[in-house]
Parts: C-alpha cells; structure tokens; sequence
C-alpha cells in the first residue's frame, strides 16, 4: 500500500512526468521528482533529520518535516497541534487512481471534516491540490506550506519573486528568539515595498529576492497580493533554481497573503540544531503571520482590509486550491518577472533578463 520513504510510510503518486510521495502521518508532500528536459529536478526539501532520530514527544509536524502539507488552521492553538491535526495527525486513503490521490481525515480539533486530494496531468510537470473543509464552524485561519532546498546552491544563486503585493512587513514580534537560541537579522515590523530592500536589524539593508542569504539566521516575512483582474486572474510565487523555475499559482481571494520563511540555521534548540539551513518556506495562507489562531481572529490587519481568517459554517464545504508546478528556463533567465496566462491550458512566464517561456498548466483549477 505504501512505500517507507525518510523514516515515514508514505503512498506514491507517479505519472508520466511527475513522481510524488505523501506521508501518511501529517500528510507532507515530499520528495517530489520532476522529468523536465532530460533530467530529474527535486525542489522540495526534506529535514535534515528522519522520524527514528527525533524527539518523540516532538508533534507530528515536526519529525515528519518536508515538502508541503496543509495547515488548518495556520500556527499555534490552544490545546491542539501547531498548524493543525492536518499538518500532524494520521490521514485515511479514501481513492486512489493513476494520476489522483484522494485521503481524508477527521479533525478532532474544529469537529471537521478535512480531505486532500492531490492530482497530476498527462505531460504536465505540475501537481493540482485541492483541501476541502465541511462541518468547520467561526473563523479560522490556513495555508498551504511547501519548504524547498537551496542548500545545493551558492550564496544568492537563487532567484524569489512573487506577484505584486500591496502590503508587506517583516514579522512584527520576535519570530527567532535570541533567549531560545534563535537569531534573527530582518528588523521586526519593519514595512517594506521592494523583496530587494527589507531592512535589516543592524540598520541596512537584505535583497530578499536573492537565496541563500544571510546563513545562521531565520526570517519571517509576508506580503498581501493584489486582488486579481480579468487580465491577472491568479497571484503567483516563483524560484529560479539551478536551470529551471518551481512557481505557484493561487486565488488571492482564498489565500490572501504569502510568507517567506526564510530558515537558514538560525535555529539551534531540538530538532534543529543549527543544521535547518538553506530552506525556505514560500507559504500561501490566510493568516495574521504565523502567529495562533486565536490571534488571527483578532483582525490585527482590518484597518488595511486585509483578512486574517475566514469564516466556516458548519453546513458548508470549503474548496481551497493551489497549483504548485516547474518549466525549464534559460540559464540567464533571471527572477520571474510575470506569471500570465497563455491560454485555458498554459502560462507564459517571463524573467527579468526579457526571455519567457511557456508552461503546460491548467490555471483555472485555482478559480
């Protein structure tokens, strides 16, 4: 039924071009081996360290640690796990097909209902996820929360860029505590309008769109996308890697905001030790930061609309999608500049240095 795949059992998801793992305790996605133009990529990151080597009394979330998972709700709560039963408890296989997989699972914490289904194309090196909550009733906060390796690369050769955003700040509390052997560089609270210029807590200045940078320091940032139009209709995240492009598109509407984690050994207390370095966290929430629930129900953001929860009612299912996808570009290709659609079945992707390529992606799964 399942393979055992960095201390977990996992099922297995393979199509022509895409071949994917997803654990069956927390449900994290990861590794994920793409074929593009005659080689195998594998963006997604695993933990430096398996299940057998952790702390057991750590939560799920955190021995199982790679890939993407889905948070309901997003961060910390009163008297359940942090990101969820969803990002932690044991999901059920509900169907499974040639290019969909199908698992479900009871929330104990909300009372819900959770399923996610995660399907792929034929020809396409782009993985289609859909979460559904029913029963979930007030208001709660959640994400998607894919972390992908750069430790392979060097200093700055990878290139981040997101859709235009129309707020965004560095965390405003301590999101790496100095007193719990975190370090943080990037000034809390500080409000930035450029990914190239966020201030620093020594009084300068961090390119945010240019990683691995600043090792030996976590960061966490979030930026609020501009709602989409009939010529925009999908905000996006894109990273330049070695050769190729790993982009994710989703409706602003459903996940309002994205996060940087940016963990480059900045943690050293268990399990990370000093050895969570060149990782980062390109998160699609709805969500105040990554601060509890309880917290995002408080509406820090009202004064500028931005919204930190949503509301469930319990006679109702929730379909929250995202596509998470890459293409081959060009070796000078630079930082995605654009993500647009080309088509009902295709996006054209632009970098800075002005060459584009196309991408088989049904973008309308997200709307």
């Amino acid at each position: 039924m399942s393979d055992f795949v960095h201390g977990e059992s996992c099922w297995r998801l393979s199509h022509d071009r895409v071949k994917l793992w997803v654990s069956v305790r927390a449900g994290h996605m990861a590794p994920v081996q793409f074929e593009l133009c005659g080689r195998q990529v594998s963006p997604y990151a695993l933990a430096p360290w398996s299940s057998a080597e952790s702390d057991p009394a750590l939560p799920g979330l955190l021995r199982v640690l790679r890939g993407d998972f889905f948070c309901f709700p997003f961060g910390p709560q009163n008297g359940g796990p942090p990101h969820g039963a969803s990002a932690n408890g044991t999901w059920d296989l509900v169907a499974q097909g040639d290019d969909r997989l199908h698992l479900g699972m009871e929330d104990p914490d909300s009372g819900a209902w959770l399923e996610k289904i995660i399907h792929l194309k034929e020809g396409e090196t782009a993985v289609y996820f859909e979460h559904r909550i029913s029963g979930a009733s007030g208001a709660y906060s959640y994400g998607n929360h894919p972390i992908l390796d750069f430790s392979g690369l060097g200093e700055g050769e990878a290139r981040l860029s997101v859709s235009p955003f129309r707020w965004a700040s560095v965390y405003p509390g301590l999101f790496s505590d100095p007193r719990n052997r975190e370090y943080g560089a990037l000034r809390p609270g500080a409000r930035f309008t450029d990914l190239a210029e966020v201030p620093r807590a020594d009084g300068g200045s961090a390119d945010l769109t240019k990683y691995p940078a600043r090792q030996g320091f976590d960061d966490l940032v979030m930026m609020v996308n501009m709602p989409s139009t009939p010529a925009q209709p999908f905000a996006w995240s894109a990273a330049v890697l070695d050769g190729y492009v790993w982009f994710s598109l989703k409706n602003p509407a459903d996940f309002p905001a994205t996060l940087f984690w940016i963990s480059n050994g900045g943690r050293h207390g268990s399990p990370w030790n000093g050895s969570h370095f060149g990782r980062l966290g390109i998160e699609e929430v709805c969500s105040h930061f990554c601060d509890s629930v309880d917290a995002s129900r408080q509406d820090l953001l009202a004064a500028d609309e931005i919204p930190t929860t949503r509301e469930f009612r319990k006679n109702d299912i929730v379909s929250l999608r995202i596509v998470q996808a890459v293409a081959a570009v060009p070796r000078d290709f630079g930082k995605v500049a654009s993500i647009l659609p080309a088509g009902p079945g295709k996006v054209v992707i632009a970098g800075e240095s002005g060459a584009s390529v196309e991408c088989s992606v049904h973008w309308n799964h997200i709307l």
